[in-house]
């Protein structure tokens, strides 16, 4: 698994200053987990959250925009599927997933579309020049939580 390069600095300066995650949790308030998801970028903190971080790590105000940016979570590696319906799936997320998902930030937050309270419906539409798959996708929106 790659380590992105902000994560490298960030806990390089970590280590530097001899700061355990448990130590980040004090200057936070926030669980030392969730500390470290901020600093692996797999959460988002607060403006405040994101300061007080970088103050500890005694890195520069650059990197609390960052620290705030909604990310990219996961870092497995992906499984192209081979039934070729189910790889357009794929191929569709593979375009449109960071599109899709940008646009849900925007919309609600930091968070997901649930896949547990969630519907899926496909249609057909007719059309002259071949017809067309409606997949309409509902899910209800959970944030991320913070403790």
């Amino acid at each position: 698994m790659a380590i992105p390069p902000i994560v490298e600095e960030l806990l390089a300066a970590k280590k530097k200053k001899g700061l355990s995650f448990a130590d980040l949790e004090a200057v936070v308030g926030r669980d030392e987990v969730w500390v470290a998801a901020v600093v692996y970028r797999q959460a988002s903190a607060s403006e405040e959250e994101a300061k007080k971080i970088i103050g500890a790590l005694g890195l520069d105000s650059s990197y609390v925009e960052a620290l705030m940016e909604c990310p990219l979570k996961g870092a497995l590696d992906p499984l192209v599927p081979t039934d070729p319906l189910i790889y357009r799936f794929y191929e569709i997320m593979q375009v449109y997933g960071l599109p899709v998902k940008s646009v849900v930030h925007e919309k609600f937050g930091d968070g997901i579309m649930s896949a547990i309270d969630f519907s899926i419906e496909v249609e057909k539409e007719e059309d002259p020049k071949g017809d067309r798959v409606k997949v309409i996708m509902c899910g209800k929106f959970l944030p991320y939580k913070k403790w």
